[in-house]
């Protein structure tokens, strides 16, 4: 009997990506996959670490799933802990989770395989980075396979097990990320930044593409960087697009345009320090290109901005805003921001707000500060108590429901292209998988196709054709 393998992934489509290339590896070893965890003989948790919450639903997985096989008297079966948190913490959960048999980073997502057929079999000398049979077998619980500093990027043959929809699909174009946000510590769990080749990036396209894929949303930590760090000349953190100087997401949009079939692509994951005239003109060009720019922005006050270390200002940001609504007819934005940052003061937090209500953002989502272990902003002075985040937060968002509302309201009357999820529910060019609203259809469309139908009217965010 061959081994079965399951996985819960939590997080980004990020990870998804990472934890469909780990179910490749485990098919391409003559494996199964099986969604019943309690019939697993591998049970894999790939983690999200991004904040406190995500960390702690991680914790939550990984020991309910070791409760389970208790409870399901699968004492045999192996648990594996993969994605960032294992990434960064893989030491220190050694300790506090010896329930774990190997915790795995992101340089092994392609490697899973191997490692899930040396746990099972007990044979395997886990400290090697390939896998050699050594005399003591594997008999200890807490293998660490983790490396520093993660290299990995996938390719376009790269074995995947795709979890998406068959009609749509994330594709990742770069890994890690260069900025150094005072937030965040994605850099030190991912690495550097580090693009795929065109010539991969294009071949994975054709082939979704020849699938029956009608989206593909094109993913990384900083998807406007794209090509940067491949230049002759190194690129500077604020370089904007520009293909003169080497491959850019610009150069890649027009190969994508030429590719036949009928089929949008999705940009998620924009930083507003590298967008330029050249990158606007291309998606406005390129009628495969959804009208639709996700771009983090995080905050608009100046001093916020510098302590956040975004590397851009609010001057740049706002006339950034204006270029994209006159360069690209009918495009939506989603962006997000973070409320309660340390020593975020009322007069910062209405300047946030102002600008929330004079550039009506179509999409809009509201972090409240998470103190990252590790990051610069968790020693900063001046944390802000929960109580006064909950309270931004809700003040935020009320005020952005109003608006969606009523964008939302403007969409009657409008015939629009439609992408089918099920049945009676679709999505428009301005919506994002599993983010952003959807259009209830009054009658069966076929699921995976293109469909264009009149707006009658609207309920909260959601539309109704």
């Amino acid at each position: 009997m061959s081994t079965k393998v399951g996985m819960i992934s939590l997080g980004c489509a990020k990870n998804l990506v990472d934890a469909e290339i780990m179910l490749g590896s485990v098919l391409r070893r003559g494996m199964e996959i099986t969604s019943r965890a309690e019939e697993a003989d591998v049970l894999v948790v790939n983690t999200c670490a991004f904040i406190d919450s995500a960390k702690e639903e991680s914790i939550d997985a990984i020991l309910d799933a070791h409760q389970r096989r208790g409870l399901s008297q699968r004492p045999n079966q192996k648990l594996i802990v993969s994605g960032c948190m294992s990434q960064r913490f893989s030491h220190e959960l050694r300790e506090q989770l010896p329930e774990v048999d190997a915790f795995i980073g992101l340089d092994q997502v392609s490697e899973l395989g191997a490692i899930v057929e040396s746990l099972v079999a007990g044979i395997g000398d886990p400290g090697s980075s390939k896998y050699r049979i050594g005399a003591a077998g594997i008999a200890d619980a807490g293998y660490n396979f983790v490396t520093a500093r993660p290299t990995y990027i996938p390719d376009y043959d790269t074995p995947r097990f795709r979890l998406t929809p068959p009609h749509s699909a994330y594709l990742k174009i770069a890994e890690g990320c260069n900025h150094p946000c005072s937030f965040c510590v994605i850099p030190q769990m991912r690495g550097k930044h580090r693009s795929r080749s065109p010539a991969s990036v294009l071949a994975e396209i054709r082939g979704l593409v020849a699938e029956g894929v009608r989206e593909i949303n094109l993913i990384s930590q900083d998807t406007t960087y794209y090509g940067m760090d491949l230049w002759p000349e190194k690129a500077g953190p604020r370089q904007p697009v520009d293909s003169s100087r080497g491959p850019t997401l610009t150069a890649l949009l027009r190969e994508i345009q030429e590719i036949e079939g009928d089929f949008w692509v999705r940009l998620l994951y924009t930083h507003p320090a590298h967008w330029s005239d050249e990158l606007i003109e291309t998606i406005a060009e390129c009628d495969k290109v959804a009208r639709y720019i996700d771009i983090p922005l995080q905050h608009i006050d100046e001093s916020m901005l510098q302590r956040m270390r975004r590397e851009t200002s609010r001057q740049h940001i706002v006339d950034l805003m204006a270029k994209l609504r006159a360069g690209i007819p009918d495009l939506a934005i989603r962006t997000t921001f973070i409320v309660g940052f340390p020593g975020e003061t009322d007069e910062e937090f209405e300047t946030l707000l102002d600008f929330i209500r004079r550039t009506r953002f179509e999409r809009l989502g509201i972090f409240k500060y998470s103190q990252e272990e590790g990051s610069r902003a968790a020693k900063m002075e001046g944390q802000i108590p929960t109580k006064l985040k909950n309270t931004r937060y809700r003040v935020a968002m009320s005020i952005q429901q109003e608006i969606a509302h009523e964008i939302a309201r403007q969409k009657v009357g409008r015939e629009l292209k439609l992408l089918v999820d099920q049945p009676l529910i679709a999505r428009t060019e301005a919506d994002a998988p599993d983010i952003d609203t959807r259009v209830i259809l009054s009658e069966p469309a076929p699921v995976g196709e293109f469909v264009r139908r009149r707006i009658s009217d609207s309920r909260g965010y959601d539309l109704l054709a």
